[in-house]
């Protein structure tokens, strides 16, 4: 077998169009138009805001889309960085394979490339879905390379790593770069990659994902001018194996019969903006909400003596009271509370007048959570069990396996239209958003993905939308 990184470098340049199957672009669709919606959500909260002002420093040359906005645009460096911070900004951002974020990292720096180049070359939808999906298949792939990846992570933040690399690979595809600016696009992203999990539940945390656009784009377009790093970066321990404790490298399948994870395995795209364990709890209260609520009666909140929630042992979501909209977001009693009280969580759930109110504190005291040893921290085998216990001594509980959304049970095409509807109205025009939906769903048809920026920006020209008319 040839060294890992010329393999991975081989098969990035050497996978074309018609390796993808129907089920990966139809998987890949719905992930690009998920991605695009909590991005445009995400354009309005107060880290996108903060990172849109430090990045207007460098607007002198600006070229790419800022999503959402009209009046300013960006380099495509820092439009892929907004654009990702945005993307994972509410943690409402897809999840796979299963712990790591692949869109966010992904998705943005194309858009932003694609478009500062449309001066010199057109890039067609199935331009952008070869590219995007040759993003992601390298994310899952490098995820194989450790054990220790399987399971919700420790030490580094795997869209800071993983996803770093999948956005050199990704831009490196579509630059159409050979074989050694391909292996060489990976060296440089390698020495872009990490960022430690302490910053989980902070403001901080949605720039991994921005970062990991950026500096992937950045690499790449570095390696496309010659800069050369450590021909077997993957290799190597003191490689990509610095970030795992079990690095076990593999070379890709060949060419001739290539086989894509995302055909062997759907993404988990969330309902609500939160870390993915959350949804399990939040599935598990709102089960048990039926049997303690009738009609349109509130919660009997002074009736209850006791809530347990058994979930895996992850420390940075053990949260008892948390006190923003970040901490709330990986807080395993935020969710059971919160579904506890309302029935469900929402982007809502998690304003500052929702996190503060005095019912929620009271329940919040009496829940307390438990890990039994089964219970593996694992997004593909943990399980969450809510019991409530009332004071006349009645217990209440329910399990959870698989909650809706997770790739085992994922979402209708129909629930993930109104996800996106929900979100992207927000910012948009519901012409805009139309836009980008009937483009996303037409998207191997397209000729020339320009017509998705000037969705994205707000544009709803009659040009445009006869452009979109004629799929």
């Amino acid at each position: 077998f040839p060294p890992v990184t010329e393999n991975f470098a081989g098969v990035i340049h050497g996978l074309n169009a018609s390796h993808l199957t129907d089920l990966v672009i139809q998987r890949s669709k719905r992930m690009i138009l998920d991605t695009l919606g909590v991005g445009l959500l995400g354009t309005s909260t107060e880290v996108f805001h903060k990172v849109i002002q430090y990045s207007k420093t460098y607007s002198s040359d600006a070229s790419s889309t800022v999503w959402g906005h009209l009046d300013f645009r960006l380099p495509p460096l820092y439009a892929a960085f907004v654009n990702g911070v945005a993307v994972h900004s509410m943690d409402f951002d897809d999840t796979w394979h299963p712990a790591t974020h692949p869109s966010g990292a992904v998705l943005p720096a194309l858009i932003a490339l694609s478009e500062a180049l449309t001066q010199k070359q057109k890039f067609s939808g199935p331009d952008l879905l070869l590219a995007f999906n040759v993003g992601i298949e390298v994310q899952g792939r490098l995820m194989r390379f450790s054990s220790e990846a399987s399971n919700i992570p420790k030490r580094f933040h795997p869209p800071a790593i993983v996803g770093t690399m999948g956005s050199a690979a990704a831009v490196a595809k579509l630059l159409a770069l050979d074989p050694f600016k391909c292996k060489e696009a990976l060296a440089v992203a390698a020495s872009y990659a990490g960022a430690p999990m302490a910053n989980v539940a902070t403001p901080t945390k949605p720039l991994h994902i921005g970062n990991a656009a950026k500096h992937g784009l950045e690499a790449a377009c570095l390696a496309s001018l010659g800069l050369q790093g450590n021909k077997q970066i993957l290799d190597m321990e003191s490689g990509l194996g610095a970030f795992y404790t079990d690095y076990a490298p593999q070379v890709l399948p060949t060419l001739k019969s290539y086989s894509w994870l995302l055909d062997q395995q759907d993404v988990a795209i969330k309902r609500f903006p939160a870390h993915l364990g959350t949804h399990w709890v939040a599935d598990a209260a709102s089960s048990v909400r039926k049997h303690l609520v009738k009609g349109d009666n509130s919660l009997p909140i002074n009736g209850i003596e006791k809530i347990v929630a058994k979930v895996p042992d992850v420390g940075y979501m053990n949260r008892p009271f948390p006190n923003s909209e970040h901490e709330a977001r990986h807080s395993f009693q935020f969710a059971v509370c919160t579904a506890l009280l309302d029935g469900s969580i929402s982007v809502q759930s998690f304003s500052d007048q929702n996190i503060s109110r005095p019912q929620l504190r009271e329940l919040l005291k009496k829940t307390q959570l438990e890990h039994p040893p089964d219970n593996k921290p694992s997004f593909e085998i943990l399980y969450c069990e809510v019991n409530v216990t009332l004071q006349d001594g009645n217990v209440f509980s329910e399990r959870c396996d698989t909650f809706y959304g997770h790739w085992r049970k994922p979402l209708s095409a129909e629930d993930l239209k109104k996800k996106f509807h929900s979100n992207a109205s927000q910012v948009l025009s519901a012409e805009a958003a139309e836009g980008i939906m009937e483009t996303v769903d037409n998207l191997e048809k397209v000729e020339d993905c320009s017509v998705l920026n000037a969705f994205l920006k707000g544009t709803q020209s009659a040009k445009v939308l006869e452009k979109i008319c004629s799929f």
